[in-house]
Order: C-alpha cells, then structure tokens, then sequence
C-alpha cells in the first residue's frame, strides 16, 4: 500500500461522481442531492486527510532532503486550493438542487477539485514518490486509510490559513533538517 496510490483512488473516485452527476436528468433532484451530498462529504474528508497526514509529511521530507521552498510552495498552494473547494461546495450548498445554478456551481466545484487534483498530481504527489521510501509511503496509506475510516461520514470543512498551516507544521518538528518558509515576513 502506498499513500499517493490512496490518494489517486480518491481522485479516481471523485472525477467518478462528478461525472455521475452530469448524466443525471436535473428533475431527479432526490438522486442528485444525495450523490452530491456524498460527493461533498468526500471531497472534505480527502481535503482533511491530507492536511492532516500527507502535507505534514511533504514537508519533512522535503525540508529533510533541502528542496524546502518547492514542497512549502506546493503545500501553501494545495491548502488554498482545499479552501477553494470548501467554498465551491459551499456556493452549491446556496442553490435549488437540479437547478441550472446548481448545476453552474456543481461545475465550478468541479473545475476548482480538478485543477487542484491535476497540480497535485503532478507536483506534490511525485515530489513524495521521489523524496519517500516505500515504507513510509506503506505507514502513512495505513494511517490515510485508517483516518478516512473513521471519519467516513464528514468532517465540519474549516478553511486553513496556507501560510499559517506551513508554519505551525514546519513548527511541530525541530528535528528537521534547517529551513524556513521562506516567504513574506514569515522569514
């Protein structure tokens, strides 16, 4: 097992919903709002895993291996990107289900998860690939797959400050090898 395997599967998963949801007919409002409610409840509880297990750990071993300010550049960008997507989600929550509002911000939800995804993707899960052995990669899927389990019915969304979330993790290890944020007057 290997947590950016997990984390594609999530990926897979919800470009799966989103897709189901285009195919259904607007007046299936029933349908609709339960795909999207637990479209909407995956999407947060992948955004919190991650936030709480793999961005911690891109950190450290990008500090560790000095490439410090491109995992702390990808970090800061895959947490505003978790805050796009809150609200997005939030903005469907705003219109009638099966609407064309609703639809247009399902859309912009969409749009929002994709590119985050796809930057995701390319960046930040090849980066730990790289950068993690497989053993680690083994540990941390056991714990990603243990914390979705638990929390399969949601988690309450709350958006992160990116350069607040980069520090206070940064913060929590002082056994990292030497290096800052680097951004701003966080420095």
């Amino acid at each position: 097992m290997d947590i950016t395997e997990l984390i594609l599967d999530d990926h897979r998963e919800q470009r799966r919903l989103f897709a189901i949801l285009e195919q259904i007919d607007p007046k299936e409002v029933d349908v609709l709002a339960a795909i999207w409610e637990r479209l909407a409840a995956f999407l947060e509880l992948h955004a919190q895993a991650e936030e709480e297990i793999f961005y911690p750990e891109l950190l450290r071993v990008g500090i560790s291996a000095r490439r410090t300010r491109r995992v702390e550049d990808e970090t800061l960008d895959a947490i505003g990107d978790h805050n796009d997507i809150r609200d997005a989600v939030g903005e469907v929550a705003r219109h009638k289900v099966g609407s064309p509002e609703w639809f247009a911000a399902v859309a912009a939800a969409n749009t929002a998860n994709g590119d985050h995804m796809a930057e995701e993707e390319r960046e930040g899960l090849t980066d730990f690939r790289r950068l993690a052995g497989l053993g680690e990669r083994h540990r941390l899927a056991v714990e990603f797959a243990a914390y979705e389990a638990r929390y399969y019915a949601g988690v309450r969304p709350v958006d992160k400050d990116p350069e607040g979330y980069v520090e206070a993790v940064e913060e929590q290890s002082a056994t990292w090898s030497k290096g800052s944020l680097g951004i701003g007057p966080l420095r």
